[in-house]
């Protein structure tokens, strides 16, 4: 089972298996909707050229393991890698899928101003849980269930390529690290076509690693209202 690194669990001379989670390139979405889960939103220009850039990341990599979320920009992000080993099975994980929102399918504004309307602060009343959607441990628990069958398929001393949303990656991250889940959505460290490395030993997460092999093509990070997507 993935659990908390904890210290000295490093081990010397074990062999490990490494998990690199993904997050999709960027998404085509004009209308700035909170799409979710919602189907039809697959990636913009830049976001093609951000899977390419992990396509390229990932081809010389002695990887054994594919796994996706089965959303629509989940799977074109997957796309580049996929076909740089053509070997692998890709397998479609519905575990590593975004967190469920009741606020998905609404259009909030370009810095999502419109979230506070009074409609909308209802659902904002409990942030620890948080009330708008799926709350953050069970996030974790899918994450980390399916990060350990990836590292099963994967095999001793494998890598596996998984690509996952936003939320769901920093959650998993959050719990390896022993770090609580609550959180500022702005502190996130799952930017766009990013990639989280969890070392396995064992079964156990023992070191998390983080890269952005697109950093150059994500765009500014504006100040903006949203819920814990």
């Amino acid at each position: 089972m993935v659990g908390p690194r904890r210290p000295g669990s490093e081990g010397e001379g074990m062999e490990h298996t490494l998990v690199h989670v993904c997050r999709h390139g960027q998404v085509y979405n004009p209308n700035h909707v909170l799409y979710g889960r919602l189907p039809g939103f697959g990636l913009s220009d830049l976001g093609r050229q951000m899977a390419d850039r992990l396509g390229e990341y990932f081809a010389d990599l002695p990887i054994t393991h594919l796994r996706v979320s089965p959303l629509q920009r989940a799977r074109e992000t997957m796309a580049p890698i996929a076909a740089r080993h053509p070997e692998l099975e890709l397998v479609v994980d519905n575990r590593i899928i975004e967190a469920a929102n009741s606020l998905e399918g609404q259009a909030f504004g370009r810095f999502n101003q419109r979230l506070l309307l009074p409609r909308n602060l209802i659902r904002l009343r409990n942030p620890l849980r948080p009330s708008w959607g799926e709350p953050y441990e069970k996030v974790a628990q899918r994450m980390h269930a399916a990060i350990a069958d990836a590292a099963a398929a994967a095999g001793v001393g494998g890598r596996a390529v998984l690509v996952s949303h936003e939320l769901p990656i920093w959650m998993a991250r959050l719990s390896a690290e022993g770090r609580p889940l609550v959180h500022n959505p702005a502190q996130r460290q799952a930017r766009l076509a990013s990639v989280t490395t969890f070392t396995l030993m064992e079964g156990r997460v023992v070191k998390v690693d983080y890269t952005e092999p697109a950093g150059g093509l994500v765009p500014a990070r504006k100040k903006i209202l949203r819920p814990g997507m």
